[in-house]
């Protein structure tokens, strides 16, 4: 095989990075999956947000392909609650949350909520720190951040 005939090879193969191993051999190197970290603090926003989360899931090939965190303060969690009637919400968060979407409520918002973590939908954790002490533990962890 000529050399444009290999760079053509490389070029097609998608976007694993080839390098040139002992002896002239190429091997594919894994690239790290993405971890972005989704801000979410406007009950306006909440729909929007999981369309978002869909939307990137699709778009990294499925769940194996990122991992997400969703950090919900504010007035924000209230879209969350499990005894909202909003059945189409609910149905589009347990299935991003069966996908691996990790889902973290605020505990000073539950606090000042009244909110235990039974009184929102199934799959949250809590901030116990706080959601945004939790979003500046994650950016130093490597986390992109988002906030849409």
């Amino acid at each position: 095989m000529d050399r444009r005939t290999a760079v053509r090879a490389m070029l097609a193969s998608g976007p694993a990075i080839l390098v040139a191993g002992a002896g002239g051999s190429l091997a594919a190197e894994a690239r790290p999956v993405p971890r972005i970290a989704y801000h979410l603090a406007d009950l306006e926003k909440a729909g929007f947000v999981l369309g978002n989360l869909r939307n990137h899931v699709d778009g990294m090939g499925g769940p194996e392909g990122v991992k997400l965190a969703v950090v919900v303060h504010g007035p924000a969690l209230r879209a969350f609650r499990a005894d909202s009637g909003n059945e189409d919400f609910k149905a589009r968060f347990g299935r991003l949350v069966q996908e691996g979407v990790a889902f973290h409520a605020c505990r000073h918002t539950m606090d000042g909520m009244k909110l235990g973590l039974s009184d929102l939908l199934p799959g949250f954790a809590v901030a116990e720190k706080g959601g945004v002490v939790l979003l500046a533990e994650l950016q130093s962890e490597g986390w992109l951040y988002l906030r849409p």
